[in-house]
């Protein structure tokens, strides 16, 4: 062991000891550095005042870092975790209390801190800037908490975040690209200080959950994003990067914020900002690889359609908005026939909404039944959708029907409000997607439950003031007789003596899995077919315990075990089908992807930094 003022320092010239290191007063032997091809040790300096510390990935430049950069850095903070030995041995002891605690601690005095909080917006604020400080323990409190956590982080918290984000923005937590960095897209990734980037939520702010245009505010949903891709989906913080593509916004209340921190202009459109998302995809891939996974999130529904047909053959990407929302909405519906015992084909689905979330989710359906043996014609059939001007059919004089809109338009007289379309079409499952809060009324949720034993209802849209109804509003007006999942939490509802525990229908159950499956096994596209698997699987993954409570997801409790479960089960397609691009092949696909999972616990500072095999030695 060594004295407590042992101090690491640079020595390229000059005499050098036994294990290759120069000796002096005060310097170590060497021994305990990763050894190169030569037998010999890598020359060190953790206190050279003329030197910046270097963070890569899960490593850093020895040459480069300081004791106190272990303070500094949230990827290697500790805080007062780190060990006496540590402390001394990294020259920062006495640059923390004397209280040595260990990580089950800290998270335990994080929870305290957290409930000391009433607004859930200030619980978000100090989830942020644990983040800032400590990743692991960051990371470790979310993973270990989820149910308490993921509506602070997540929706519908995020929401309120995003609304107020020039008052709470502290610190860089992403990429901001504008439109008037045009041709210099690629120059702007490089400033990332990481270089083994995997995935990547990008976002133009157009359309931020239920709340609209929201411009560069929207970053807060990329963060939130990334934050679940490794608190669910094991996905290491440094292969994550948020962006927010800064066009300007149409919001006017925005544009006249003295505290908006985007664009002051209005949105770019046109071929201005098709060249501005083209320079971009192409940079990522320029900068960080072909199989690096761009996830589209929150274009408004004009774009993000018509980005997904134009890039998801030549780029590895998905739209969440769209195919995560289909997925996690056709599981919720899988898992529900278990529960009503009819077929997904002899269903009958009503739509309010027929934007991004809507058409994924009915074009997620079609391909389920098209598996049961169903034509496309057949199963689109099946599907009708209401939007603004009322029930899609063909011959709607009034707003006509929109492209992505075309194929499930009907034959049928309009129809104009939502609640005489359920009377007149008297589908088995309803499903909301529009954000209009409230619209699931009483005297619709009945009519349901007239002509239905157990009526599906979805009320997906969030945040929770855009929700279509509450739990309790579904299940009194259907007399406790529907399957009820919502896109926001709701508290467990009692009604004649049974209590119901719905499901949150939250895209946090698909896509980091699929995203975990699609890295570790080097996928090149996202296939919708990869979204539908994912949801049969979630669907598996629900228990007769969770259906008895009127639960049809899985508990989030188990959410991390989830996201394995998807992982592996893409895994092992993508490598039958030859899609994978990742070699040799695993045998043991669940402990290949295990072995890639990034790990919240606290190791040795400077083992886990340096990876030196033996402090002891």
């Amino acid at each position: 062991m060594f004295g407590v003022n042992t101090r690491f320092f640079i020595s390229s010239v000059g005499k050098k000891g036994k294990q290759g290191v120069q000796l002096a007063s005060g310097m170590v032997d060497g021994s305990l550095g990763k050894w190169d091809n030569l037998g010999q040790p890598p020359i060190l300096n953790l206190q050279s005042s003329r030197k910046f510390h270097e963070v890569a990935g899960d490593n850093v430049c020895p040459s480069q870092v300081r004791g106190l950069d272990y303070l500094r850095d949230p990827r290697l903070n500790k805080g007062m975790a780190f060990t006496l030995e540590e402390r001394q041995r990294l020259g920062i002891h006495g640059l923390l209390p004397p209280r040595f605690k260990t990580q089950e601690e800290q998270v335990e005095l994080c929870k305290r801190n957290l409930n000391r909080y009433q607004e859930d917006l200030n619980k978000y604020v100090y989830l942020a800037g644990l983040q800032d400080r400590n990743e692991r323990l960051f990371y470790r409190l979310l993973s270990e908490n989820v149910e308490e956590m993921m509506p602070i982080v997540y929706t519908p918290t995020v929401g309120l975040a995003c609304q107020k984000f020039g008052v709470i923005y502290r610190r860089p937590r992403g990429l901001f690209i504008t439109i008037n960095d045009r041709g210099h897209v690629y120059d702007i990734l490089r400033n990332w200080p990481e270089s083994d980037v995997r995935a990547i939520v990008v976002t133009d702010g157009e359309r931020i959950l239920g709340l609209g245009d929201l411009g560069a505010y929207g970053m807060g949903i990329p963060v939130g994003k990334l934050a679940l891709y490794t608190a669910l989906g094991g996905i290491k913080p440094h292969q994550c990067l948020p962006v927010v593509l800064d066009v300007g916004t149409n919001n006017q209340t925005l544009l006249d914020d003295p505290v908006y921190i985007g664009l002051r202009q209005k949105r770019a459109t046109g071929e201005m900002y098709d060249a501005f998302i083209d320079e971009f995809m192409e940079a990522v891939v320029s900068r960080y690889g072909q199989n690096t996974l761009i996830q589209f999130e929150d274009f408004a529904n004009h774009n993000a359609f018509r980005f997904l047909a134009k890039y998801r053959e030549k780029f590895c990407t998905f739209n969440d908005d769209i195919q995560g929302t289909a997925s996690v909405a056709v599981a919720g519906i899988l898992a529900s026939l278990r529960i009503t015992n009819i077929p997904l084909s002899k269903n009958k689905f009503l739509f309010q909404g027929a934007g991004e979330a809507s058409i994924g989710i009915a074009n997620l359906i079609v391909a389920a039944m098209e598996e049961e043996g169903l034509s496309q014609e057949e199963a689109r059939s099946h599907i009708w959708l209401v939007d603004s001007k009322g029930l899609i059919v063909k011959n709607r004089t009034e707003g006509g029907v929109a492209g992505h809109k075309i194929p499930y338009a009907k034959d049928h007289p309009p129809v104009k409000s939502l609640e005489d379309a359920v009377n007149t079409v008297k589908p088995t499952c309803l499903i909301g997607a529009a954000a209009i809060g409230g619209v699931f009324t009483p005297s619709l949720l009945k009519s349901m439950a007239s002509f239905n034993e157990k009526p599906i209802i979805f009320a997906l849209s969030n945040p929770t003031s855009k929700a279509e109804c509450t739990a309790e509003d579904a299940y009194i007006n259907t007399d406790g007789r529907c399957v009820f999942a919502s896109g926001s939490p709701f508290d467990p509802v009692t009604y004649k003596g049974q209590t119901f525990y719905s499901g949150q229908g939250n895209n946090s159950y698909i896509f980091p899995g699929v995203a975990l499956g699609v890295i570790c096994s080097g996928l090149h596209h996202i296939s919708d077919n990869i979204f539908l698997m994912a949801a049969q699987k979630l669907a598996s993954l629900v228990t007769e315990d969770d259906l008895r409570i009127g639960r049809v997801y899985p508990s989030l409790k188990t959410i991390q075990n989830v996201s394995l479960k998807i992982a592996a089960y893409i895994t092992e397609h993508a490598y039958a089908k030859r899609l994978a691009s990742t070699y040799p092949e695993p045998v043991n696909k669940e402990a290949f992807i295990r072995s890639q999972l990034y790990d919240t616990h606290y190791l040795h500072a400077l083992q886990q930094t340096y990876k030196w095999p033996n402090l002891e030695r």
